[in-house]
């Protein structure tokens, strides 16, 4: 390996915070406390080696602090063409045949209900733990009794945001996401 990439390899780890480099001192690990988990590449890898559940609940609460107030967000600030989005999403959802189709389309109605909201902060959120967020709606989706077990709790969501009713696009949220906290720790 040539020095040229080894240095380049060693400012991304850097950047990323997983280690820190001091003259004379050397190259070392930096504490799990200082990694920037807020970078996709070290959430991912990050959550290919966590304790499972640990990690499932943590990326759970982080869910439940944005995602029913992105909802209420959604349901007074989404155009037509992010509505449209969501729309395509929950029909997806609704016509999804196996737990594949039905993750995927999951994921996109997440992410549809960030991109609803208009607020350029938290698309990114979305982005950012996609990968992450895939497999745990894997998880979920097989706990359940059948894969689309959650499509009428998505529906309300989808509904309360297509009559731009905040609170209740808020709430029915709030619900969604109850019942996957407990799949995730049933």
């Amino acid at each position: 390996m040539s020095r040229t990439v080894l240095r380049e390899a060693l400012r991304t780890l850097t950047s990323k915070g997983l280690v820190e480099s001091r003259p004379k001192v050397g190259t070392r690990v930096r504490s799990r406390e200082a990694w920037n988990l807020l970078d996709a590449d070290v959430l991912d890898w990050y959550a290919r080696v966590a304790p499972p559940l640990a990690f499932a609940l943590k990326l759970q609460e982080m869910r439940e602090m944005i995602e029913p107030y992105a909802a209420q967000l959604a349901a007074g600030a989404h155009d037509d063409v992010s509505f449209a989005d969501l729309a395509d999403a929950h029909a997806a959802m609704t016509d999804a045949r196996n737990v594949d189709e039905w993750v995927r389309a999951d994921l996109r109605f997440h992410l549809a209900v960030l991109a609803a909201c208009r607020n350029e902060l938290l698309v990114p959120l979305g982005t950012l733990i996609e990968r992450t967020l895939e497999g745990q709606l894997r998880v979920n989706a097989k706990r359940a009794d059948v894969f689309n077990a959650a499509l009428p709790d998505h529906t309300k969501v989808f509904d309360a945001i297509a009559r731009r009713d905040a609170s209740t696009a808020r709430e029915a949220m709030a619900a969604l996401l109850r019942v996957t906290r407990e799949r995730i720790e049933g």
